[in-house]
């Protein structure tokens, strides 16, 4: 016996070198003798597999972010490098050019981003945040990077401007102030326009912040400042004065030029828009109302909603384009937000789906003084960004090539998928091409800046999103992009019924379609989902539409036992007779068929009606067949916390937390549906005691019971996933996940089943399937990344009596089921909530022409194995630490519907492992993961080889068994934000990471690995935020990335003609170095603003600022930018050659035909 401790002792402490490692090697190792090896045998599995991966081959990075801007505020375009930036209220800036050039930007101070304006054509853009900041990018980078940094102390932004072709910037306060910022320097100049001074001195009242700032397009000497109170100056530059004054009894919102620069046209706050001429500035010479009702008597037209934005642009060879925002009639409060068009006679109004944050008009020319000839508007709403057509007259808008719809119903869950077969993105969007919108533009997308290629990259990658609807979306992620493939609706197999007004059977309330879980086979394109409303649907792939009819199956889970006492993980001993003490499969099958209701009581009812009629079903993924649980005796049918399928069996495995169900879904009937403890047969680890009859009242306690504060039930089960950001109270981990309880009850509680069921809706809504106990604030939308506390006990005694055990892992693959097997067999893993794994033996029909009429027969095979923690997955490796693959059936699509019976059943099945003629020296290792520790047992001996204990303070959220560079490893994502990478079998830590706190249920939701080293998570609730922990990755970025600023020639402005130059009333050039300079204008006082130095906008070097390598880095870059303007200068030379020598030849062919001529005869 001693040394047989001494023996564990050695184990645990060659499983890991860190002192978090190996020691508790013999704690719950495995049922049946646990690392007690046999004849030494258990070295050699250690000594056979080289591990190849090391810590070098890990660095963890973002690599790009997809989706909507979270909460936009302000929106900026460069008409000459055609690119788009759009900020948001987080500090973010996205900018976007042609597809694939997609960057993310993010200001430290997370302050919401006020305004923005390019430096056009000079790679360069400016953001003012609401903090009162103002920053300069440099976009002559893949990652942009703050070059300077100017901090307001004394006055408030409010409006900002700089002149086409400028380096000094127009900035506008709170307190009616302008002030001058030189870019290049990013200082304030000495010259400042006081408010005072810009209105009349006999004004008594302060005119209020500055609303808009625009030079002059007729003389850029002159500025045009608009103030909220309806007041408008031209002040003149150069004699420090105000040109003119205009005033209006309402409040300004933005102010718009004509070309021509003699008249401007405002927006005010009841509806109307006037129109001013420099001329005349007494009054306006025109005032419109668009959208104000005529009064009959001659009376100034009704208010209406204020107009918050106007331009006015005009054309060559039509009338001018008047483009605002708002302005509706007070008396149609329907009426959804709008953009109207008035162009001419014509006035168009466009309905948005979404509040209108901010628009732009595109025009042929950056020149404020030209025909501007506008061709499109880019409009930003809340929630999504289109692009108006101007050139047609029904202005159709564009198709968007960004993904800017992945929120257009809440993502519920994501997978990820790496290295797909290469046929699956072609067909993928072959089906899904067909039920595209039509009626767009037929013209290409206008922002078509930057440049981009598809790098080095080989493997396709596939991001699938579930969402609230029932809808999937299945798109294509290769080379660090993202679209749109193929949508499918799952909710089309459910009819809409309805009972006494209300919708179908008491399900979540809001989202009864909501998808929780998905698993997919990519090489037989077998798709399975798990809805909020306790329900698995079963798709399969065809390319050809067919007209039938869904096949449904109900299935019963039943849970007898109560409330159950937990022990330390500690070692199992096995079945005595595993044969002997498992259920016969007539009481495993659970009865379906039979549907029973005592008095009012629910009872075998499913939460939803499939629709019985025949379907038809595009090409693409049809619904083979719908599996419901249902009601059991009064209790509702608990969320599905675990999914799993194969396609070589034709069996789905699905468990919650009262038990678990297999299902044949080629032969569509049940069969297993037991409990968890029923698994454990009658070696149960758990101590089981009945609850009390006061308890058993609060049989759906759901989620909320492990909360720290006073949530209500009816509060907390009436969230929504789709509002996951703003969480009140607790999610629960996989371990604590609480339950209705599956108690018979007598006919005495009838009533009282009958009113707590009328006042109790019976589910949450969607909740996430890798829940987890976190604490979260109520969060507004302003602030909803708050920190969180959660108060997980490590011991797993710590449960709370009322949950129950919980289904969280499933697993199919050909392993050793038993311990004295000697070869592999089918079969499913299965991990529960309690850190208890087991496995059930799988008996298929040995020819597979017989697998359609032949039984196949689930049966318990004694194996049970413990870890700390919920289990969170498994994956088997074979004796040379290979990942070994489930089996899978071939996808192949009939051809036609006459084709020969016995020709369609035969399948094409793929084994990844032999399934005879192993030798008795043959093993696998199975990795199995918990929320708290990792073990890797030698099969078939069971012996725990490795433990690797991840956290005892946190819990994991995911992990993942991936594949990098032709070696496999763990990769785990903590909630206190940690990602660890572990190698296998041994479980070295190669990374730990602390990268994302989890702020947000969203992130513990959506966050999943994938191969090659890839990963990615909601990063908002429009947003997908893609990361990789792959060094080859990082260091390949830069090339997959796309470019924002390319060298583009800036278009010559026409030429006006020498009489419209002599007469047209221009100032001329104006010298703003002269002006604004400190020799003229003087320091600007260092009180007024603070100068901060940005972080040199060099990319990939942060970490070697200062070292020789930084400034190496700093010389290189330097050198680029310097070669590229040298290129242009080149360029530039040579076009100036050739047209000198054009001139010269030209010169001598004139004084050749002149030569002889006397003065006389010219």
């Amino acid at each position: 016996m001693k040394k047989f401790n001494i023996q564990r002792v050695l184990d645990g402490l060659t499983s890991s070198p860190s002192g978090s490692s190996g020691g508790s090697s013999g704690s719950g190792c495995g049922l049946g003798g646990g690392p007690g090896h046999t004849g030494g045998t258990p070295g050699t599995p250690r000594e056979e597999i080289q591990e190849t991966l090391t810590s070098d081959y890990f660095q963890i990075c973002k690599t790009v972010r997809h989706g909507f801007p979270y909460l936009p505020t302000a929106l900026a375009f460069d008409p000459v490098q055609k690119i788009l930036a759009i900020g948001t209220r987080t500090g973010t800036i996205r900018i976007l050019g042609r597809p694939g050039v997609d960057c993310y930007c993010q200001h430290e101070s997370g302050a919401a981003v006020v305004q923005l304006q390019f430096l056009i054509n000079e790679g360069a853009l400016v953001s003012a945040s609401s903090d009162d900041m103002l920053h300069l990018w440099n976009l002559r980078q893949k990652r942009p990077a703050i070059l300077h940094s100017l901090k307001f102390t004394r006055e408030r932004i409010t409006s900002c401007h700089l002149p086409f072709q400028s380096k000094w910037l127009y900035v506008g306060t709170e307190r009616g102030n302008t002030h001058i910022v030189n870019i290049e320097s990013f200082v304030l100049s000495g010259y400042v326009i006081m408010w005072n001074k810009a209105i009349e001195l006999s004004t008594k009242t302060h005119p209020g912040p500055v609303v808009h700032l625009s030079d002059s397009p007729r003389d850029e000497g002159k500025l045009l400042i608009g103030y909220e109170d309806g007041t408008v100056v031209l002040w003149d530059l150069r004699s420090k004065r105000a040109d003119l004054r205009v005033y209006y009894d309402e409040a300004i919102h933005s102010i718009g030029w004509h070309h021509e620069g003699k008249q401007f046209m405002c927006s005010h706050s009841d509806g109307s828009l006037t129109l001013w001429n420099l001329r005349s500035p007494s009054r306006p010479f025109q005032i419109i109302i668009p959208h104000g009702k005529i009064q009959r008597d001659g009376k100034k037209a009704e208010s209406c909603k204020p107009i918050l934005k106007v331009e006015y642009k005009t054309c060559k060879n039509s009338e001018p384009f008047i483009i605002f925002s708002g302005g509706l009639s007070y008396d149609k409060p329907w009426r959804r937000p709008s953009l109207t068009i008035m162009h001419g006679k014509a006035i168009t109004v466009l309905e948005m789906d979404h509040p209108i944050v901010d628009f732009l008009t595109l025009c042929e020319t950056p020149y404020p003084n030209e025909f501007q000839e506008p061709y499109a508007v880019v409009v930003l709403l809340e929630r999504d960004l289109i692009v108006v057509d101007l050139t047609q007259s029904n202005f159709p808008i564009f198709e968007n090539p960004y993904p800017m719809d992945i929120h257009e119903s809440p993502v519920t869950c994501t997978e990820y998928l790496a290295d797909c077969p290469p046929d699956l993105i072609p067909v993928l969007y072959s089906v899904g091409v067909k039920h595209k919108k039509q009626g767009y533009s037929n013209k290409e997308w206008p922002i078509t800046g930057g440049a981009w290629n598809l790098g080095a990259q080989t493997y396709l990658e596939i991001i699938i999103t579930g969402h609230a609807d029932g809808s999937v979306k299945f798109w294509d992620a290769s080379c660090i992009t993202l679209q749109m493939l193929y949508k499918l609706k799952t909710s089309k197999v459910f009819e809409k019924q309805k009972v006494e007004g209300k919708p179908t059977a008491e399900v979540v309330e809001d989202d009864p379609f909501a998808i929780q879980l998905m698993y997919w086979c990519p090489e037989s394109r077998i798709f399975c989902v798990a809805g909020a409303s306790a329900y698995v649907i079963v798709y399969r792939f065809s390319k050809h539409e067919v007209n039938t009819e869904i096949s449904s199956l109900e299935v019963r889970i039943q849970s007898e036992i109560e409330d159950i006492i937990t022990p330390e993980a500690e070692m199992i001993p096995p079945f005595p007779d595993a044969s002997s003490q498992l259920p016969s499969l007539k009481d495993l099958s659970g009865s379906t068929n039979t549907i029973t209701s005592v008095g009012t009581v629910k009872d075998s009812i499913p939460c939803l009606s499939v629709k019985t009629r025949p379907l038809r079903m595009p090409p693409g993924y049809q619904a083979e067949l719908v599996i419901q649980l249902v009601w059991v005796e009064g209790e509702p049918p608990q969320q599905i916390t675990s999914l799993a399928a194969n396609s070589a069996y034709g069996l789905v495995a699905f468990g919650n937390c009262n038990g678990l169900a297999v299902v044949d879904f080629m032969q569509k009937i049940t069969l297993l549906s037991l409990g968890t403890a029923d698994i454990y047969g009658s070696t149960d680890p758990y101590q089981r005691q009945p609850r009390s009859p006061r308890r058993s009242k609060q049989f759906a306690a759901g989620l909320t019971e492990l909360s720290d504060g006073p949530v209500s039930l009816e509060l907390e089960r009436c969230k929504s996933p789709t509002a996951s950001d703003h969480v009140n109270g607790h999610c629960t981990s996989p371990t604590s996940l609480g339950c209705g309880s599956g108690k018979r009850l007598s006919s005495a509680d009838v009533s009282k089943i009958n009113r707590r069921v009328a006042s109790k809706p019976p589910f949450r809504k969607a909740q996430s399937a890798a829940c987890m106990e976190i604490s979260l604030p109520v969060a507004t939308e302003e602030n909803r990344e708050n920190s969180f506390t959660h108060s997980r006990s490590s011991s797993v005694s710590s449960i709370d009596k009322e949950s129950k055990e919980a289904i969280t892992a499933l697993y199919f693959v050909e392993s050793f089921v038993r311990k004295n097997d000697t070869t592999v067999s089918p079969c499913l893993w299965v991990g529960t909530g309690h850190g208890v794994v087991s496995t059930l033996s799988l008996n298929l029909p040995t020819v597979d022409e017989l697998r359609h009429t032949e039984p196949v027969t689930v049966s318990l095979s004694g194996t049970l194995l413990t870890l700390k923690g919920a289990v969170l997955t498994f994956a088997c490796l074979d004796c040379t630490g290979t990942l070994i693959h489930p089996p899978y059936e071939a996808w192949r699509d009939p051809k036609n519907n006459m084709e020969d019976s016995e020709q369609a059943r035969k399948r094409k099945l793929v084994m990844h492992s032999p399934s005879s003629s192993q030798d008795m020296g043959e093993h696998q290792f199975v990795v199995i993961c918990s929320e708290k520790q990792a073990k890797v047992f030698l099969l078939p001996s069971q012996a725990c080889l490795y433990v690797h204990n991840i956290t005892d303070t946190s819990f994991l959220l995911r992990a993942d068994v991936v594949s990098l560079c032709s070696s496999v490893c763990l990769a785990c994502f903590c909630a206190n934000g940690h990602i660890t990478i572990l190698s296998l079998p041994s479980l070295r830590p190669l990374l730990d990471v602390n990268y994302l706190p989890v702020t947000d249920m969203r992130i513990a939701r959506t966050f999943c690995f994938t191969n090659e080293g890839q990963a990615l998570y909601l990063g908002s609730a429009t947003e997908i935020q893609r990361l990789t922990f792959s060094q080859e990755m990082c260091d390949n970025l830069q090339e997959m990335l796309g470019v924002l600023f390319t060298p583009v020639e800036t278009p010559e402005a026409q030429y006006r003609g020498f009489l419209k130059g002599l007469f047209g009333g221009t100032g001329g050039t104006l010298d703003r170095e002269e002006l604004f300079g400190e020799a003229t204008a003087g320091k600007a006082s260092r009180s007024l603003a603070q100068h901060i130095p940005g972080s040199g906008g060099v990319e990939g070097v942060k970490g070697a600022a200062g070292s020789a390598i930084g400034e190496l880095a700093r010389a290189r870059i330097a050198l680029d930018e310097r070669g590229q303007k040298l290129g242009e200068l080149d360029e530039r030379t040579a076009r100036m050659m050739s047209s000198a020598e054009s001139l010269s030849k030209h010169a001598h062919e004139v004084m050749l035909k002149y030569k002889d001529k006397k003065w006389y005869q010219f």
